[in-house]
C-alpha cells in the first residue's frame, strides 16, 4: 500500500488547484480520490490486468473533458498555465507507460498510447513512443506505418521514407506496408506538383488552359504586334549563342525533363518495381489497382501509374488465374463518361464483352481448376449487378430501338454453359452454372435446369456437382419422391478420394436430413438408424458416420420437439445401443456428455437418474479417451457437491494411463480446481464516472 499512499500525495497540489480554480467541488475532489485509490489499489496486485490500466486511463480521460467543458463554460480568464492545466493528461501518459512496463509484448497497447499522444498534441512524446515500440516489434507493420504517417505530419517526408524503407527491409510480405510507400511517394509528387504550379515552374505539357488562352489571344493581336514579332523571332534565329547561354540551355531542359519525370510518377513507378519484385502477388495488385484509383492524383498520372502496374501485373504473374482476371477486367473500372462522346451503357458494355472473352480463352487454354473457379466468380459477380442489363436496355432503346440485343446476363450463362458442356468440363464450372441458373430462374426454365443438372451428375461422381443437382431437384422437381431418389443415388455415387473433399461428401449425407426430411417426422430415428448403417459399410465414411451419430444424438435423444428424452432408462438403452450398434468415437461420446450435463443442470440437480445416465457415457467415453472423460467427469461430479468422488475418478484414472497422459491429467486437474479457488470478488474499478 506504500505505492498507492505515494501516489495519493502525489494528487494533492493539482486537486488543490482544480477547487481553487472553482472547477471542482471539495465533495467532488473526494469522490475523485475515493475512485483513484481504488483505481491505484487494483495496479498494485500481484498479477495487474490490462484491463484495470485501461479503465484507470478511461476515467482520466473523461475527467479531463469535463474539466475542459467547465473550463469553457464558466469562461475563467486567460492566466499563467498551472498544475491542473496539465496534471489529468500528463496522469493518462503516466498510466500507459505503467501498463506498457508489465504488457511490452501487447502491441495494442502501444497503438493506444500512440492515438491519445497525437490526440492531446505530444509531437516529441509520439515520436519516442513510436521509437521503444519498433525497437520491441521491428516485424509489425502497423507500428511503422504510424510513425511514418507522424513524420509526414510534422513536415518531414524523408523520415517517413526511411521509416518505412526500413519496415520493408524487414516486413517484405507485408501488402500494407507496400501499400502505404506507395501511398507516400505518390503524396510526394502531387506535393511538388502543387508546389511547382504555385511557384510557376510548369513542364510545356502541364500548361494549364488559361495559359493556352492567353497564348491564343497573343497570336491574335494586330498586324503592328506581328510584325514586331516576326522580327524579333528573325533576329533570335540569326544570333548566335554563346557556350554558357548554349549549357544553360541544356541546364534548363534536362531540369524540364527531370521534373517532367517526377511528375510521371518515376518514383513511383520505381517503388512499385520493388514492391512486385518482392512480394508477387495478386493481392498486392488489388491494392496498389484500388490505391491508384482513389487517390487524388491528376488523370495524366493516374492513368500513367496503371499502365504501369498492369505491365507489371502481365509479366510478374502471366499464368495467375486471380491475375488474368484482374488483367480482363481492367476496363470495367475505368469506365467514365469524362472527355467521351461514347454513353456510359456502351462502355460498361463492350467493357464487360471484352472481359468475358479474354476470361474464356484464358479458361480454355488453362487446366487449373483456379481459372475456372475463378471465370465463375466473375459471371457470378456480374450477374448479380442488375444494372448490366439496364444499361444494355437504355443503351439500346437511344440509339436504336429496333435491334434486339440479348441480355448480359443470359450472355455470360451462354458462356457459362458452353465452357460446362466441354468433354474435359470441370466440376467446379457444371457447378457454377447449375447455381446461377436457380439463382436467375427467369433466364431458363426450371424444366430445362433439372433436366441439364440431371445430365451433368448422369456422367460426374463429384460431390459438389451432386449437390447442385439436389438443391435444383428440391427447387424444381415436382414431388418428394423425386428428391428423395435423387439423394439416394447422390450417396450411393459419391466416394471418398484422395482428391475428394470430405466436408463435400458429409454435405450430401446431410442434405435430405436438412432439406426432405421434417424435424418433426414420425419415421426420423428409423431414417437416422438407415443411414447410420448404410455409412458403416465403408472405412472411408468413418467421418460420415461419427457426423450422423452426433446428429442422432441431437435430434432424436435429445430432442425437445419429440420429447424421447424424459426417460433415464431409454436414454440409458439408447446408449448401450449406439456402443453395440454403431461405431461412436471420443468426440461423439464428448458431445454426448455435454448434451446429457445440459439436460441434468436444467433438470433437477442432482437427480440420481442423471447422474447414472451421465457415468455411463463417461464409462463408455473413458475406453477411448483417458484424459478427457476423467477430467470431465469429475469436474461435473466437484460442481454437484461430490468432491470426494471426483478425486476418486481421478486417481483411478490416473493409475491407468502412462506417464506422459498421466503427468497432462494431472496438471490439468490442478488447474481446474486453482480456478475454482482463485474465483472471487475482484474489486470492481468503477464506471469511470466522475
Amino acid at each position: 500500500m506504500e505505492r498507492v499512499q505515494f501516489q495519493q500525495e502525489q494528487m494533492l497540489a493539482e486537486l488543490k488547484d482544480l477547487v481553487q480554480k472553482t472547477l471542482f467541488t471539495q465533495a467532488e475532489i473526494k469522490q475523485i480520490m475515493k475512485k483513484r485509490t481504488r483505481f491505484e489499489t487494483a495496479l498494485v496486485r500481484r498479477i495487474p490486468k490490462k484491463s484495470d490500466f485501461l479503465r484507470y486511463a478511461a476515467y482520466e480521460m473523461g475527467l479531463e473533458q469535463l474539466r475542459r467543458k467547465r473550463a469553457e463554460r464558466l469562461k475563467i480568464p486567460p492566466s499563467a498555465h498551472s498544475i491542473s492545466d496539465y496534471s489529468l493528461v500528463r496522469r493518462q501518459f503516466q498510466i500507459f507507460e505503467r501498463a506498457l512496463k508489465k504488457f511490452k509484448s501487447d502491441v495494442g497497447l502501444w497503438v493506444q498510447y500512440i492515438q491519445i499522444a497525437k490526440r492531446e498534441g505530444a509531437r516529441a512524446l509520439v515520436g519516442r513512443i513510436t521509437a521503444r515500440a519498433l525497437q520491441l516489434h521491428p516485424n509489425t507493420p502497423s507500428l511503422y506505418i504510424l510513425a511514418a504517417s507522424h513524420e509526414l505530419a510534422s513536415h518531414s517526408p524523408s523520415s517517413a521514407r526511411s521509416l518505412l524503407q526500413r519496415g520493408l527491409r524487414l516486413n517484405a510480405d507485408s501488402v500494407e506496408m507496400w501499400r502505404e510507400y506507395v501511398r507516400m511517394e505518390m503524396g510526394f509528387v502531387e506535393g511538388m506538383r502543387r508546389r511547382w504550379n504555385i511557384l510557376g515552374i510548369i513542364p510545356s505539357d502541364e500548361m494549364s488552359t488559361a495559359n493556352k488562352g492567353k497564348q491564343a489571344s497573343k497570336d491574335t493581336d494586330g498586324d503592328a504586334d506581328a510584325d514586331e514579332l516576326g522580327v524579333s523571332m528573325e533576329a533570335k534565329d540569326t544570333e548566335e549563342l554563346t557556350v554558357e547561354e548554349q549549357a544553360a540551355e541544356r541546364g534548363g531542359n534536362a531540369a524540364k525533363a527531370a521534373r517532367q519525370a517526377i511528375l510521371d510518377g518515376a518514383i513511383v513507378q520505381s517503388a512499385m518495381d520493388s514492391a512486385a519484385k518482392a512480394l508477387p502477388r495478386t493481392d498486392l495488385f488489388v491494392a496498389l489497382d484500388t490505391l491508384i484509383r482513389t487517390y487524388p492524383a491528376t488523370k495524366r498520372l493516374r492513368s500513367i501509374l496503371l499502365d504501369h502496374l498492369y505491365l507489371l501485373l502481365q509479366t510478374t504473374l502471366p499464368h495467375d488465374p486471380r491475375a488474368i482476371k484482374l488483367l480482363a477486367t481492367r476496363k470495367l473500372g475505368e469506365i467514365t463518361t469524362d472527355n467521351t462522346d461514347q454513353p456510359e451503357a456502351l462502355l460498361l458494355v463492350e467493357a464487360l464483352q471484352h472481359a468475358n472473352e479474354q476470361l474464356v480463352s484464358a479458361v480454355k487454354a488453362s487446366s487449373t481448376p483456379g481459372m475456372d473457379e475463378v471465370y465463375v466468380e466473375f459471371v457470378e459477380t456480374w450477374c448479380r449487378h442488375t444494372s448490366v442489363d439496364e444499361h444494355m436496355v437504355s443503351f439500346t432503346e437511344q440509339s436504336n430501338p429496333c435491334i434486339n440485343v440479348t441480355s448480359q446476363r443470359q450472355y455470360l450463362i451462354a458462356s457459362l454453359h458452353a465452357l460446362a458442356r466441354l468433354p474435359n468440363a470441370s466440376s467446379r464450372r457444371r457447378t457454377g452454372h447449375i447455381r446461377i441458373l436457380l439463382a436467375h430462374p427467369t433466364t431458363m426454365p426450371s424444366t430445362k435446369t433439372l433436366k441439364l443438372a440431371r445430365k451433368y451428375t448422369a456422367y460426374s461422381n463429384s460431390a459438389e456437382v451432386w449437390l447442385a443437382r439436389l438443391d435444383a431437384e428440391h427447387a424444381c422437381a415436382d414431388n418428394k419422391g423425386e428428391i428423395k431418389s435423387a439423394w439416394d443415388a447422390a450417396r450411393k455415387s459419391i466416394r471418398v478420394r484422395l482428391d475428394t473433399d470430405v466436408s463435400d461428401v458429409q454435405k450430401v449425407w446431410i442434405w435430405g436430413l436438412e432439406h426432405w426430411l421434417a424435424p418433426d417426422a414420425e419415421d426420423a430415428e428409423s431414417v437416422y438408424e438407415g443411414l447410420l448403417k448404410e455409412s458403416m459399410r465403408e472405412s472411408s465414411l468413418r467421418i460420415v458416420h461419427g457426423t450422423l451419430l452426433l446428429r442422432y444424438a441431437s435430434a432424436v435423444l435429445y430432442s425437445s420437439i419429440k420429447g424421447t428424452n424424459a426417460n433415464p432408462s431409454r436414454r440409458l438403452k439408447s446408449i448401450r445401443h449406439i456402443s453395440n450398434g454403431y461405431l461412436p468415437t471420443a468426440h461423439v461420446w464428448s458431445a454426448l456428455f455435454t448434451l446429457e450435463a445440459a439436460r441434468s443442470t436444467n433438470g433437477n440437480k442432482g437427480d440420481s437418474a442423471d447422474s447414472a445416465v451421465l457415468e455411463a457415457v463417461y464409462e463408455k467415453w473413458r475406453g477411448v479417451d483417458g484424459v478427457e472423460a476423467p477430467l470431465a467427469w469429475a469436474g461435473w461430479l466437484l460442481d454437484h457437491g461430490r468432491g470426494q468422488e471426483a478425486m476418486k475418478t481421478v486417481m483411478a484414472a490416473m493409475s491407468v494411463l502412462d506417464s506422459g497422459e498421466r503427468a497432462n491429467l494431472e496438471n490439468r486437474w490442478k488447474e481446474k480446481i486453482d480456478g475454482i479457488g482463485g474465483e472471487g470478488g475482484d474489486d470492481d474499478a468503477t464506471d469511470g464516472e466522475t
